[in-house]
């Protein structure tokens, strides 16, 4: 299959309020409980890389992240708008790498690069399952 409709310069932007439970409160860090957490910020990330490529794919081929490295730099409280753009850097057969920086009303509080593949959905699945056999067969 080619994919030459996926081209670097490719772009998504995102946007999100941060609520309650976008907060380190709920990924562990209570002394943090109004900041954004790390993890929903990379989930915003990927979020982002995904909305770039996915809707351009022909039908049964989706992507699956296989890297992603982040820095956030700066804290965002909750109400806040985080603002997520996710740039193709580099496609190389069917693998698209990002660029990804996010902000909020203040400016940049994070940045990093991921890695997605592009894959047929249902081989993927059967991989997935055929791979879990093992544990499927074990007694509980």
């Amino acid at each position: 299959m080619n994919f030459d409709q996926i081209k670097a310069g490719m772009e998504k932007s995102i946007q999100k309020e941060i609520t309650k439970e976008d907060t380190a409160l709920n990924f562990g860090s209570g002394a943090l409980e109004t900041l954004l957490a790390s993890p929903t910020l990379a989930a915003l990330m990927i979020e982002a890389a995904v909305g770039a490529v996915d809707p351009e794919l022909p039908d049964g081929y989706i992507t699956v992240g296989q890297f992603l490295e982040i820095t956030h730099v700066n804290p965002t409280i909750e109400g806040m708008t985080v603002t997520v753009d996710a740039k193709i850097i580099e496609v190389d057969g069917t693998k698209v790498t990002f660029e990804i920086n996010a902000f909020d009303e203040l400016g940049l509080i994070g940045s990093g690069r991921h890695i997605r593949y592009i894959v047929q959905h249902e081989t993927l699945l059967k991989k997935a399952k055929e791979r879990c056999k093992a544990v499927d067969n074990q007694d509980r």
